[in-house]
């Protein structure tokens, strides 16, 4: 086991996709996790409120992912938001502000590890879970809608820079 799996070895997570093939994906690569699968949002909504996770990995679409956010951060379960058809910059500043710990877009989930493990280490030095993404954030961004998509909410990436 390499050390980006060391972070993940036994963590408890709960992956939420109405895509049957999205939740098998994520489990063969959460495979040193204890993961419990949710099709649907009656489903996820009974496991966040019955059982304890140390991660929550939400689909935005399909399964009322916003909704499912809102359960996790008030049960204190670091949540991930995983979109493709919501996959804007307006939706990542949604994520952002109702308490995400990153919006990941699903044609990155190969990389879920590395995300996963990036956000419990920023949380473990009690850091935002987002810092560690700006750079890889803005790149992506980037190449999906062209330079300076920034400039819809110029304040919000000021803030979330620390640029004040």
């Amino acid at each position: 086991m390499g050390a980006k799996e060391d972070i993940l070895k036994g963590k408890k997570i709960l992956i939420v996709d109405d895509e049957p093939d999205v939740l098998s994906t994520l489990e063969e690569l959460l495979d040193m996790c204890e993961v419990v699968k949710a099709g649907t949002f009656e489903e996820a909504k009974k496991q966040l409120e019955s059982r304890a996770f140390d991660l929550a990995l939400l689909d935005v679409m399909g399964v009322d992912g916003y909704k499912l956010l809102e359960i996790a951060v008030a049960k204190q379960v670091t949540a991930v938001m995983l979109t493709a058809r919501a996959l804007s910059p307006e939706d990542m500043m949604q994520s952002y502000r109702c308490g995400a710990a990153f919006h990941v877009p699903k044609d990155k989930i190969g990389e879920i590890v590395s995300f996963l493990t990036k956000i419990l280490e920023a949380k473990k030095k009690g850091q935002s879970t987002w810092i560690p993404f700006v750079g890889w954030a803005e790149a992506y961004y980037n190449a999906k809608f062209g330079r300076k998509w920034e400039a819809c909410d110029i304040d919000f990436w000021r803030k979330l820079t620390g640029q004040q």
